[in-house]
């Protein structure tokens, strides 16, 4: 069952979507880089991470090995807001695909490097849009509302 909406994927896709990934280092840090290469594969969310000794690929290769999440965040031109939770589970750091990607990065921005394309399987979605997490809120939790509410909702 593919965890990843239609709608969403389409989200994902989109040029000014904003796209950010949050990592844990081995030592309990949190690690937050916008990617404007995530995209999705095959109901995968694929990005390409540059640098070999960026915080971000450490972070990536201690959640592979040691089998720990990443929080992977979308924000929609229209402000609506996604929380994806997946788990990294391979890496490409050579082949015919990882030459194509470093072909392209190179006729994009000349003299970059790659130093590999990251798959992260979706675990969970969950919209985190305010309006959306208000409702929920309310629905779940009525006794949190502010007494002037209760006031104006008689």
């Amino acid at each position: 069952m593919a965890i990843l909406t239609e709608e969403l994927k389409e989200i994902i896709g989109e040029k000014n979507t904003l796209k950010s990934i949050a990592t844990v280092s081995n030592n309990g840090i949190p690690h937050v880089v916008y990617k404007g290469s995530i995209h999705v594969e095959d109901d995968m969310i694929v990005f390409d991470e540059l640098l070999e000794s960026s915080q971000n690929t450490k972070n990536l290769v201690y959640s592979l090995w040691f089998d720990k999440k990443v929080s992977i965040n979308i924000l929609s031109a229209d402000k609506r807001s996604f929380e994806i939770i997946g788990k990294p589970i391979k890496v490409t750091t050579c082949g015919h695909k990882f030459e194509a990607v470093y072909t392209k990065l190179q006729e994009i921005i000349p003299d970059t490097e790659l130093s590999g394309i990251w798959y992260v399987e979706p675990i969970e979605v969950d919209e985190k849009t305010y309006t959306v997490r208000k409702r929920q809120q309310d629905d779940a939790y009525p006794e949190l509302w502010h007494l002037d509410r209760l006031a104006v909702n008689k």
